[in-house]
């Protein structure tokens, strides 16, 4: 609303120049900040490629370039401790461009995740709910033509009241 008035282009254009370097003293400053303390290690590989690009786009607001190459170090350089193998191994893949690290950065942790997701639902080792084994099993032997007659001999035979009670104490432990 301020420069609705101005007509003359060279006017408004000194005014929006005067406007932008008084923001370059405010922006910059924390910008660097931010870049100097941006880590991969804190962050997820989303959040920190999403507040990069925030950060260079207020650096190069104030007139300070960003290449690839700053960014590709900034990413390795930040890795967690605990990876400092995929940092070495990444570096050798010997990435140009921030996008392509970032892409096989992307999807390592996509894959990361689900490995956990799978494990928290059943740890390596454990056994496979067995209520879905059992009712497998019962289904089976009656596909098979085993009455519930039969088998007597072999062991105790449930009847439908004994699997309900089972199904019901295994789905509570």
């Amino acid at each position: 609303m301020e420069y609705l008035t101005v007509k003359d282009p060279l006017v408004l254009w000194n005014n929006l120049k005067d406007r932008d370097d008084h923001l370059k003293l405010v922006v910059l400053p924390q910008a660097r900040y931010d870049w100097i303390h941006l880590r991969l290690q804190d962050l997820t590989i989303n959040e920190c490629n999403s507040s990069m690009f925030k950060i260079i786009s207020q650096l190069k607001l104030c007139g300070e370039n960003i290449t690839d190459h700053d960014m590709l170090e900034k990413t390795f350089s930040t890795f967690p401790v605990s990876s400092m193998l995929l940092q070495h191994q990444y570096r050798e893949m010997g990435f140009k461009k921030y996008f392509e690290l970032i892409s096989h950065l992307l999807v390592a942790e996509q894959h990361n995740d689900l490995l956990m997701k799978n494990h928290e639902s059943r740890p390596t080792g454990s056994m496979p709910f067995p209520e879905v084994n059992t009712a497998n099993f019962h289904q089976s032997r009656r596909e098979k033509g085993h009455g519930s007659n039969r088998g007597r001999s072999r062991g105790r035979n449930f009847n439908h009241g004994d699997r309900l009670a089972l199904n019901n104490n295994l789905q509570h432990q």
